[in-house]
């Protein structure tokens, strides 16, 4: 299944940017480590000491974002709940370095908690035109962002002649390729009939 191809692929990237909502309404963002992949599901550990272990107990919404060498971009919001403890274990069989933070019975102040359900997309800037596609897993919804053109379209060619990734077919109405598109908003700013609204 896509995501778990993608969710994967976090786990091979490991050190991810996992932003959360402090008891401020603020937003908190720190690396964490993606510890196991299992069942379109992704575990992390978090000691109880910390103050994202009380922002992810106040408020399981989640937000990660990720990159590899070669500029493929992965990002997924989603939802965090506590696993099952005994997964503890096998989080430092999978992840030899945690032994050496957490030497001996130290490895008891970490609980284990998954992110369950959430949606995302892939971006790679790395191919031109670039590529994007969403998934989703734990049975929430994709979320469409980006443009689309309405049947008010005169096709006068504006919005075609000035997208940077070449991303609009001609037709009746024009078309936006959303997996070709940047979402940068210049086919919108640029129509003359307001016939480009965002998804």
């Amino acid at each position: 299944m896509k995501a778990q191809k993608y969710l994967y692929l976090l786990r091979k990237i490991k050190d991810v940017a996992f932003a959360t909502v402090d008891e401020h309404g603020n937003p908190q963002v720190r690396i964490i480590d993606i510890m196991i992949v299992e069942d379109e599901k992704l575990y992390f550990v978090v000691s109880r000491g910390k103050e994202v272990y009380k922002q992810i107990s106040d408020n399981p919404n989640i937000a990660i974002t990720a990159m590899t060498k070669d500029y493929l971009m992965i990002r997924l919001n989603g939802k965090v709940k506590k696993a099952d403890q005994k997964l503890l274990s096998q989080v430092f069989i999978d992840n030899s370095s945690m032994n050496e933070v957490y030497p001996g019975d130290s490895r008891n102040i970490l609980d284990v908690f998954c992110i369950y359900e959430g949606y995302g997309e892939v971006f790679d800037l790395s191919n031109h035109p670039i590529y994007r596609e969403p998934f989703s897993f734990g049975g929430m919804k994709i979320e469409y962002k980006g443009f689309i053109i309405s049947n008010n379209c005169i096709e006068c060619g504006a919005c075609q002649n000035i997208c940077p990734q070449k991303s609009i077919d001609t037709g009746t109405p024009y078309k936006i390729k959303q997996e070709n598109c940047l979402h940068c908003g210049l086919c919108q700013e640029n129509c003359p009939v307001d016939a480009i609204n965002k998804l």
